[in-house]
């Protein structure tokens, strides 16, 4: 990290409620966790008397299994966001450049800044396009898949084709995969290229945000560097035991995928009578404001309305939700966004109680009820399950 950008450097503004009154579209995190992980956790937090094991050999199988690569690939991190500034780390000098999508999320520029180099931002749908004579003058890549905020998966070849230019052009491709296991999309891990540098987060797929898991994937010298770099008990007992025991329940993962298919398609048929939303493979929607809190054009097209117009409405939709109960993240903050709002995938009844913040039609049929198991989690009725 170079000195001198600390102090020239900003924080980055997220989504996230504290408040616990309120009910959060604004952090894109599964409502439910699976069952069990109460007692995996107490069971861990019991053992944190002791340092944890440093070797992570339980936590780096179940990784491994997760993504499909060797477990001595895996690098544990405290969350996604540890993974990719330990990539930046190690791939970023002073005075050299990055390229980076846009809009995406706003701390891969912060960590560009922090090494001391410099972004270079790209469409996000046109990043998988550029070409090599234009990689060989950076020294990494980013790719954000599904890339938030506007939530369209990378395809798989054209990720493939992309990751081969960057190792013809000495390029390092950082893949940042924090919503990909919403989808049944291969990770970026399976290239298996020296060059190619995965970043995951597990507490968003599982409900947990506040553990801090996630893990990078690398191979070669890159593995070799992340592993060297990486902190001394980089997860705590109780974070690397609930990591692997969720990443090893298919069920729950098979069922949260469904669901979220499911519930996203129904939120963009009722949201797109009042907005226009942006296509999504993730457990969020981007969508566009205009003045009168309506329809706007979608990212990439011509501007529907002034910026100050656009704030003011995006300023008035994001508290007269707050005043029904409701977060909703404010997406002016990611760059090249001046009319737009994202919206988290919950489960069905919280859905429906965003529509009505939102006035919207509320989605046809009652909201599923919930009904506790032997273990004292919550179970719905289409499968899904909550501590």
């Amino acid at each position: 990290m170079d000195p001198e950008s600390i102090h020239t450097g900003e924080r980055v503004p997220h989504g996230g409620e504290p408040d616990q009154q309120i009910l959060d579209f604004s952090a894109n995190t599964n409502p439910n966790t699976p069952a069990g992980v109460s007692s995996v956790y107490e069971d861990a937090l019991e053992e944190s008397r002791r340092y944890p094991d440093d070797e992570y050999s339980a936590f780096r199988a179940a990784a491994a299994e997760f993504v499909d690569c060797e477990p001595d690939q895996v690098i544990p991190t405290p969350g996604g966001l540890a993974a990719i500034r330990l990539a930046m780390e190690s791939a970023l000098e002073p005075g050299e450049t990055a390229v980076l999508p846009a809009p995406s999320f706003g701390e891969y520029a912060r960590e560009v800044h922090l090494q001391g180099a410099t972004p270079e931002f790209v469409a996000h749908d046109e990043l998988l396009a550029v070409p090599a004579e234009r990689l060989e003058t950076h020294s990494l890549a980013v790719v954000c898949t599904p890339n938030n905020p506007t939530g369209e998966a990378a395809d798989p070849d054209a990720l493939a084709a992309f990751a081969a230019r960057c190792g013809d052009s000495d390029t390092t491709l950082l893949v940042d995969e924090a919503f990909l296991g919403f989808t049944t999309l291969p990770s970026a891990a399976t290239l298996e290229a020296e060059h190619v540098i995965v970043a995951r987060s597990l507490t968003k797929l599982f409900g947990l945000p506040g553990l801090r898991a996630g893990f990078a994937v690398a191979s070669g010298q890159n593995r070799d560097a992340l592993e060297t770099a990486r902190r001394a008990w980089s997860l705590g007992t109780p974070a690397a035991r609930v990591g692997a025991f969720c990443l090893r329940q298919d069920e729950f993962v098979r069922d949260t995928r469904e669901r979220v298919e499911r519930e996203r398609e129904r939120l963009r048929e009722h949201l797109e009578g009042r907005f226009d939303v942006s296509p999504s493979d993730a457990p969020y929607l981007l969508c566009a404001v205009d003045d009168r809190g309506g329809n706007a054009e979608r990212v990439g097209d011509a501007e529907a309305v002034s910026p100050s117009d656009a704030d003011d409405a995006v300023e008035a939709l994001v508290e007269s939700a707050r005043a029904e109960g409701v977060a909703i993240r404010d997406a002016t903050t990611f760059r090249g966004l001046d009319s737009h709002v994202r919206v988290a995938i919950k489960d069905r009844e919280s859905n429906d109680r965003l529509l009505e913040a939102l006035g919207c039609t509320r989605g046809g049929g009652e909201p599923s009820s919930d009904v506790a198991d032997e273990n004292g989690s919550v179970s719905s009725t289409d499968g899904e399950t909550r501590e």
